[in-house]
């Protein structure tokens, strides 16, 4: 009850007492009482819905959010031609937009910065820094060429009353252009998100083209900050998709690294930022960075001595914003509600629209054409007849008279006429003044019926070839306005970068080898590594027990420790050379294997699990050493010989959970060792993957060969550089590879480039000089362009003869002959001294066999190359002394 409600009544009159309460007893029963739930309910949806529709998600039709389809129109409302300043331009679109001025300017800063509708004047803000645009009083902005080309007709376009009902604004614009992938959009509502990614601007042309010609296509992103993506989990842009984005780092000396190209979304303070805290967690090495952003991008990061580029580089890939994952969610407004399209569906709703678009254009043009020739047909029979002198339209009494007449007067002419000649077309006649009927000119008349008639029936073959003439639309579109707009995004495949094999090493693991403990805060026992916090260890026990377990402040692994180092995953080539007691009272044992693929923190034996079994000797071969031991037995009667040398060379690898082979059945005394041996394993099978452009063992890609300590590997680019490099496969190898090849001292290389100053083609023949920098096999001193590269000993050439001598026969010439080996720094010999077209390699009339050890392993191999054979197993008691 509201106090309100009540009335102080003296005491004793309870006569009005009665009468009060019976008053608000029925005031209260004519009042509609609603739940608080059901408010809720309907007002939360309504809140959604309008959100959805009215703020957050674009429309299918013409790609735009209402914010921004508002200001387009106010920007073409206020179109003069020149520039208008963005205070003015909010002002005005507050017509249509009821949210207020900061939403409507953050919206237009948007739109201008895409450099794609809005042409900018003033400081609009750095997509790349983050730096924000200047105050709307001192920036402006005006439509460009292009927007005014696809995205306004007013003829075409369907209107609605503004919120206020003052003023009529678009349903949608009429865009003629897949304008929602150009720009991309992001936008959250209540209960769903929207976010497509922007894509290329002649990518999206051609695949409406490939469309409309019933042809397949593709699309992927391609973003303003440039960069790399792997677009191979992309799913056509819909819910469950993911793209992996990265910055583009070249590597400038030993010692510096460049970042050129960010991902997308991210600006060059926020990239610093994280690169500062992972240096900060000791996830990285760095000295300094410098940011020198200005028109491009540059953040020049200076590296601590000793510490590799290339780790460098995927460690910035695997702990910063270097490398980012971006999940799109492509939702779009269509039939006045939300739905889920793939960049596919969105591309030929697109397609179709802006060929709709254009055959309603074309049909409001013939109708315009229409008119404009019967208004025409009837002003000229109306004065080559000299309507207006007959006594009935002189004479006539009244408009209606008159009217009548000339309607009369028309009726031999109407089968001439392509519509009913109706009394409002001979309305029009009458407002003809004389001068203009004295100045007529038969002549032009014709000519203007003529040049109309013309037009119509261009206008009905386009609409009859309507998909031909919308295909010649977008390629004008793409002819007039795509230059400039090449793809700034290189799509390529990632490769899977582990952050354990690049952190850099920020901690100090210590032991206490007797009473079983291991981690990195046993400052005061043995120290035994530099690891990192993300690091695994391998520990193996005297009793032949062996685990995996991450690194920690202190954990406990057991007692009697022997062997405990950081472990990486998957390394084959590091060797286990294991001698061990099986039992009490057993056979020694002797086996070598390789550890990898274990589950973190579950024991494993190195023997075969034998109670009381113990390890005699363990060594760890990082390159698959195998040495000599020299043992000595415990005397026993009639054992006469009590020395024994032992060589593990002889003994082949196996599985970890191998038994091993036997090495004496008595007892030994001590166990030294005698020689250091060397790799059993030979050299390091190398692939090169050209879709990751990275060196692998996995045999993907092409192989390139097998790999010793001293052998090297060479790349040539397009840029006139090779460089040599060390069989490590962290290398990152720079832009525009064109050759990769494992290095051979003294091979000789054929080159053709043309010189741009000269203007002519030269060739010159070489041998590399080794070195660990880039060296430049193209002139230094003059603009050159690669043309070819050949590594053929007698390398054949055919020249073909373009410009003026295109007429010229062709050309062959053997380059052994043509020109000698020279330095790789030499100019070379002009090729020739016409016109040259293409230079194209023939097949050679002579080869320099020379027999080669680099071929692909055939057959099943193992992780190592090296071919496994099926009888290769163990059988018992192999390889035991005769003792």
């Amino acid at each position: 009850m509201n106090m309100d409600d009540l009335e102080i009544i003296p005491e004793g009159n309870e006569e009005e007492e009665n009468k009060q309460e019976s008053e608000i007893t029925e005031r209260h029963k004519s009042t509609h009482v609603t739940k608080l739930s059901g408010m809720y309910r309907d007002w939360f949806l309504d809140y959604a819905s309008y959100v959805i529709l009215e703020r957050a998600v674009p429309h299918i039709d013409d790609g735009l959010k209402p914010v921004q389809r508002r200001i387009l129109h106010s920007m073409r409302r206020l179109d003069d031609g020149r520039y208008n300043k963005v205070a003015n331009i909010i002002g005005h679109t507050m017509q249509f937009h009821p949210h207020g001025d900061a939403s409507i300017g953050d919206a237009l800063v948007q739109i201008g910065q895409k450099d794609l509708l809005v042409d900018t004047q003033g400081n609009w803000g750095n997509i790349h820094t983050g730096d924000g645009a200047a105050a709307p009083r001192y920036i402006e902005a005006r439509l460009t060429k292009l927007a005014l080309d696809i995205v306004f007709n007013p003829k075409t376009t369907k209107w609605k009353s503004s919120y206020d009902g003052r003023n009529k604004e678009p349903i949608t614009l009429p865009v003629k252009f897949p304008l929602l992938l150009a720009q991309g959009v992001e936008g959250i509502a209540v209960g769903l998100a929207s976010k497509i990614l922007p894509h290329n601007f002649n990518e999206l042309i051609d695949a409406c083209v490939a469309y409309l010609e019933g042809k397949s296509f593709e699309l992927y992103p391609d973003f303003p900050t440039g960069g790399m993506v792997d677009v191979s989990r992309y799913n056509d842009g819909v819910r469950g998709g993911n793209i992996r984005v990265r910055a583009r780092i070249n590597k400038i000396d030993s010692k510096t690294l460049a970042i050129t190209e960010l991902p997308f979304g991210r600006t060059t303070s926020s990239l610093i930022d994280t690169i500062v805290k992972a240096n900060d967690k000791e996830k990285i090495k760095l000295r300094k960075i410098d940011d020198n952003t200005a028109g491009n991008v540059e953040i020049l990061i200076h590296l601590a001595p000793g510490i590799s580029p290339d780790v460098t580089i995927d460690a910035l890939y695997a702990f910063t914003d270097c490398e980012i994952s971006i999940s799109p969610n492509s939702c779009v407004i269509e039939n006045n509600k939300p739905c889920f399209l793939g960049v596919t569906n969105i591309l030929k709703h697109s397609a179709d629209r802006t060929r709709e678009l254009l055959k309603l254009e074309l049909e409001i043009r013939l109708n315009e054409l229409g008119e404009e020739w019967h208004k025409s047909s009837l002003e000229r029979i109306f004065i080559e007849e000299r309507m207006y002198k007959k006594p009935g339209y002189e004479n006539a009494a009244s408009r209606e008279d008159a009217l009548a007449f000339l309607d009369e007067c028309f009726v031999p002419f109407k089968k001439k006429f392509r519509r009913e000649i109706t009394l409002d077309d001979i309305a029009t006649l009458l407002e003809i003044k004389m001068g203009r009927i004295l100045k007529y000119n038969v002549l032009k008349a014709d000519e203007f019926l003529k040049a109309l008639e013309a037009e119509m029936e261009e206008v009905k073959n386009n609409l009859a070839n309507i998909v031909p003439y919308t295909i010649n639309y977008f390629k004008q579109i793409k002819k007039k306005y795509g230059k400039g707009r090449e793809r700034k995004t290189e799509i390529r495949n990632f490769d899977t970068i582990e952050a354990v094999q690049v952190a850099v090493a920020n901690e100090k693991l210590y032991i206490n080898r007797e009473e079983g403990f291991i981690g990195t805060g046993l400052k005061k026992e043995e120290f035994v590594c530099d690891c990192s916090d993300i690091d695994d260890i391998i520990v193996i026990r005297r009793d032949g027990k062996y685990l995996i377990t991450k690194v920690s402040d202190k954990s406990f692994v057991g007692k009697e420790i022997i062997h405990a180092t950081v472990f990486k995953r998957n390394d084959e080539r590091t060797i286990y050379n294991v001698v061990y007691r099986d039992g009490l009272n057993g056979d020694i044992m002797a086996k070598r294997c390789a550890i990898s693929g274990l589950t973190r923190d579950k024991e494993y034996d190195l023997t075969k699990g034998t109670e009381n079994s113990r390890i005699l000797h363990l060594s760890v071969n990082l390159n698959g050493e195998a040495e000599i031991l020299k043992i000595t037995l415990k005397p026993r009667p009639r054992l006469r010989n009590l020395h024994i040398d032992y060589d593990f060379s002889q003994l082949a690898i196996k599985g970890k959970a191998s038994q091993g082979n036997i090495l004496t059945r008595y007892a030994i005394h001590r166990i030294e060792l005698k020689e250091e041996g060397s790799s059993t394993l030979g050299g390091l099978n190398i692939w090169f993957d050209e879709d990751v452009v990275r060196l692998n063992t996995d045999k993907r890609g092409r192989f390139l060969g097998e790999f010793r300590s001293n052998d090297r590997i060479i790349a040539f680019y397009n840029t006139g550089n090779y460089c040599i490099y060390k069989p490590d496969i962290a290398t990152h190898f720079e832009d525009g590879l064109i050759k990769l090849e494992k290095f051979i001292p003294g091979k000789i290389y054929t080159v053709v480039y043309f010189d741009i100053d000269q203007k002519y083609h030269y060739i010159k023949r070489f041998e590399v000089e080794e070195g660990d920098r880039l060296q430049f096999f193209l002139p230094e001193d003059a603009e050159s362009e690669f043309v070819m590269l050949t590594d053929t000993r007698f390398a054949r050439l055919k020249i073909e003869f373009g410009g003026k001598n295109k007429d010229r026969a062709d050309e062959e010439i053997d380059a052994d002959e043509f020109i000698a080996v020279k330095g790789f720094k030499a100019k070379g010999k002009r090729l020739s001294n016409y016109s040259v077209k293409r230079v194209i390699e023939l097949e050679p009339l002579k080869t320099d066999d020379v027999p080669s050890d680099d071929k692909e392993p055939e057959g099943e191999t193992d992780q190592l190359g090296n071919p496994i054979n099926p009888d290769d197993e163990y059988t018992g008691e192999q390889m035991s002394l005769n003792l």
